[in-house]
């Protein structure tokens, strides 16, 4: 749970982890004065029922570390991770605590390199394919081996999301379907029998298998729709949906409340979606950080953040879920947008808000590798089918949205 949401920088005092340790090592009666907003948010008596079941899970408070996975309550049974801000070093003013215990990593891999090595061995798996239609003994053979190379193509290009890959590393893997077809010039002196059915069968399998599954993901209708079509909240671009649609194409899904959430960043030529290094320029790099966020809809807000710092691409701070964030009731449903730069939010809750109205801007908080705008729809805890005017078709991981 998120323990409050003003913060104000500036000031003096204990750093946040210092403060954090007092704050749980001291008496009951002594928590609202170090942490008066978060009291006032949540209650004294589910704010005891937080601090009892975090010293049930580590025990008795030995200390409070930072590390890059945020900061760390250590105890005599155990671990857990926590985040907390304070405007002046003095009280608290936001605090969220999670509820399972935490290990640190022994070895830490960077999100990265994580996917670095997917790519690398996706491609060298296309690469001895590719070798292989070269290699073909008859035609009955090279069909089924070229229909395995069209089956990886397709799960890459409709699964795997591959505009997040710098254009150039996109565009030499790509290069890989025209080599295959080029090996079609030794068919007229290959003989048509000479086995091969197995490979023909598989590769005449995995196609029609994937081309199914994405179809069909793509597709998706969870049956419940937005009560009234939204207006897309960003301008002026190439939009590309990184996740969105049905299930396994859609990192959302396993969240009721976020199944029609959509994952949206800005590509450029190429499909570039970030200038020169990525990740090692930091999220000034990315084409959709600092980009202008305009309300989707009529409505009231109900929550909104702007204090939470902007995660560094490729690693995750533990930090509230939904970072800086803006959420709009619209009498019918929910709208929450998240992810946004920190200090760029210009609403607070209670505040009207018209659609097309400036709310902020793209970034990096919450539960993010790199920056993107988050946005789903939700209704009695259930997620909706997201429409935005003047866009028509289905909304899913790999459809680019010019505007």
């Amino acid at each position: 749970m998120h323990l409050g949401d003003d913060y104000r920088s500036g000031g003096t005092g204990q750093s946040a982890a210092d403060l954090l340790f007092t704050f749980l090592t001291t008496e009951r009666a002594h928590r609202e004065s170090l942490a008066p907003r978060v009291v006032a948010a949540v209650g004294r008596e589910r704010l005891d029922q937080i601090m009892d079941g975090t010293r049930e899970r580590v025990g008795e408070i030995t200390g409070v570390r930072d590390n890059p996975d945020g900061l760390v309550i250590e105890g005599t049974k155990g671990r857990t991770l926590a985040f907390a801000t304070t405007s002046d070093g003095h009280v608290l003013d936001g605090l969220l605590i999670s509820p399972v215990s935490y290990r640190v990593p022994r070895l830490r891999v960077a999100h990265g390199a994580r996917a670095a090595l997917v790519w690398t061995v996706w491609v060298l798996l296309l690469t001895e394919r590719i070798d292989a239609c070269w290699q073909a003994p008859s035609r009955i053979v090279w069909c089924g081996r070229l229909l395995i190379v069209a089956a990886g193509y397709l799960l890459m290009e409709g699964w795997h999301a591959p505009a997040r890959l710098p254009w150039w590393i996109r565009r030499a893997v790509e290069a890989g379907a025209l080599v295959a077809l080029a090996s079609a010039c030794r068919l007229p002196g290959l003989p048509t029998s000479g086995g091969g059915g197995a490979e023909l069968v598989v590769g005449a399998a995995l196609t029609a298998g994937f081309g199914w599954f994405l179809v069909r993901a793509r597709h998706h209708r969870w049956g419940t729709a937005v009560s009234r079509p939204l207006t897309f909240p960003l301008r002026d671009g190439h939009w590309y949906i990184a996740q969105g649609g049905g299930a396994r194409l859609n990192h959302h899904t396993p969240f009721p409340e976020q199944r029609g959430a959509l994952d949206v960043i800005q590509i450029g030529p190429g499909g570039a979606r970030a200038r020169g290094a990525g990740m090692r320029g930091g999220n000034e790099s990315y084409l959709v950080y600092g980009r202008t966020l305009h309300a989707p809809c009529d409505g009231t807000v109900v929550s909104a953040a702007s204090h939470i710092d902007d995660q560094e691409p490729g690693s995750i701070r533990y930090q509230p879920p939904y970072g800086n964030h803006v959420f709009i009731d619209t009498g019918t449903e929910i709208v929450k947008l998240a992810h946004l730069r920190r200090g760029t939010v210009t609403v607070k809750t209670g505040d009207p808000v018209r659609a097309g109205q400036m709310l902020g801007e793209v970034g990096n908080s919450g539960n993010s590798t790199e920056p993107h705008l988050h946005i789903h729809a939700e209704r009695d805890g259930l997620g909706l089918d997201l429409e935005f005017k003047g866009i028509t078709g289905p909304l899913f991981r790999g459809r680019t949205i010019r505007m």
